[in-house]
């Protein structure tokens, strides 16, 4: 019986792996440095497993194709497509919004080459690069003047930082919000140098709690929107119109942080809780905050619009620099508020807006056909098409439901849980969500260019047993 020491001698070394005909052949596709180290970790592995086991197999072949998954893995990018298949529209963990075809085909062209990102043509000399998107955001809105930023949680700290830093913003006590990844608007507030003073209670402000708020260091009213919550029962809360008639008597600038930004009035389909930009802009709100992409349906960004003396200030405070956009946001936002020329064409090519409100017909027919392939490849799967609600996601339109359909599976040979543990490290993931102990393939966004891949991953899968 061998000794685990004689185990170890008997492996060969990185020099003789490097040799074999195997991995010679990797030379015409893959660099030499990353081939060596592949080799080395892969021998490492299997050392690790000899002395942890006293048992591995030795040979030539397992080690080789122990390396060659491990260049594989060094080679493949990280961040990667995935197919979202939880019916959650904007997925903040997946990406949020995907762009249109003409935003993607804007980027590439952008990206291929030089642009007049800070270069004015017409006059030959430096130009601004907010001059690009400014007047397509006041075409649509209303607003005199805009800018960008990165995003929304940095356009509302920028406009903080800008209108009221040393000074009291008011803000009702129920608007307090966290707006996502632990940024919360009392910490915007603090790191932009504003004094907090909140007003109202949690379910209850009044326009005289406003009023009676206001001092000689009164600097801003500041009204959230609860994009991404809902307050019900016994509520009370200012509307934007009393805000404005009072920051006109006292002079004291109101912005309005909006969130998700909407530009379609969802009311024609049963949505009647979002304000659409235009609305909030025709109520003469001095400043307006909202994300490039959620409901917008473009890149992250945070777009800041409003009167011209406001933004003119914001656009000159030095964090403006730090937090600007890059050409690839810039091409992406532009291309995506061209959409809204048409709102037929905004509905049909903004991918957020078609999955959004894409009719329960196409869902089902989609969802079908889901099935029937999967079926034909395993004709015995319990595999079944039903009635659902998909999700917003990404803190727009909270606790309103979409119909939906999808496509329920319970695998015989391995848990639901292998199961989604498979789709997720398929390669191409697939990201799915269980429920009643079934895996759920959501037709909303699933793509119909993705329908043929996730039925034959999933035939796949259930052919191996699961993820190997």
């Amino acid at each position: 019986m061998d000794t685990l020491n004689q185990r170890l001698r008997n492996l060969p070394s990185v020099d003789e792996l490097l040799k074999t005909e195997t991995v010679q052949k990797w030379q015409a596709q893959y660099p030499r440095t990353l081939i060596v180290k592949a080799v080395r970790d892969g021998l490492d592995n299997i050392r690790s497993e000899i002395i942890k086991s006293q048992h591995s197999n030795l040979s030539i072949g397992n080690i080789t194709e122990t390396a060659y998954k491990l260049l594989i893995k060094s080679t493949t990018y990280n961040l990667r497509p995935v197919i979202n298949a939880t019916g959650t529209v904007i997925h903040t963990n997946l990406g949020r919004a995907p762009l249109s075809q003409r935003s993607v085909e804007h980027i590439m062209t952008i990206a291929q080459g030089y642009s007049n990102l800070e270069y004015d043509l017409a006059g030959g000399m430096r130009g601004k690069r907010y001059s690009h998107i400014k007047n397509i955001i006041k075409d649509i809105t209303g607003a005199e003047d805009a800018i960008v930023v990165n995003n929304n949680a940095a356009a509302v700290l920028l406009c903080l930082s800008t209108l009221a830093a040393g000074r009291q913003t008011i803000v009702s006590r129920g608007e307090l919000v966290e707006i996502g990844g632990s940024f919360r608007i009392p910490d915007i507030l603090a790191q932009s140098g504003s004094i907090l003073r909140e007003v109202g209670t949690t379910n209850k402000t009044r326009i005289s709690d406003y009023e009676f708020a206001i001092n000689d260091n009164t600097g801003l009213f500041l009204k959230v929107h609860k994009s991404n919550f809902k307050t019900i029962g016994f509520t009370e809360e200012v509307p934007i119109e009393e805000l404005v008639e009072l920051s006109k008597k006292y002079t004291i600038p109101v912005m309005y942080d909006l969130g998700s930004g909407c530009f379609i009035d969802l009311k024609p389909y049963g949505i009647h809780t979002e304000p659409t930009v235009q609305e909030i802009i025709a109520n003469n709100v001095d400043v307006i905050t909202f994300s490039g992409d959620k409901l917008t349906g473009g890149p992250q960004g945070g777009i800041i619009a409003g009167k011209t003396q406001y933004i003119s200030r914001i656009q000159s405070h030095p964090l403006t620099r730090a937090l600007r956009v890059d050409k690839f946001t810039l091409a992406a936002l532009e291309s995506t508020l061209m959409e809204y020329s048409d709102i037929e064409d905004a509905l049909k090519n903004i991918p957020v807006l078609n999955m959004l409100f894409t009719s329960a017909k196409i869902l089902k027919e989609r969802a079908v056909k889901i099935k029937k392939l999967i079926k034909k490849g395993q004709p015995n799967l319990d595999i079944e098409v039903i009635s659902d609600s998909s999700m917003a996601g990404g803190g727009t339109l909270p606790e309103q439901e979409f119909p939906t359909f999808v496509v329920s599976i319970k695998p015989s040979n391995l848990s639901v849980n292998a199961f989604e543990t498979a789709l997720r490290l398929s390669d191409l993931a697939i990201i799915a969500r269980i429920k009643d102990d079934r895996i759920i393939l959501d037709a909303r966004t699933i793509l119909d260019n993705q329908i043929k891949i996730t039925a034959d991953s999933v035939i796949k899968i259930i052919n191996q047993g699961g993820y190997k």
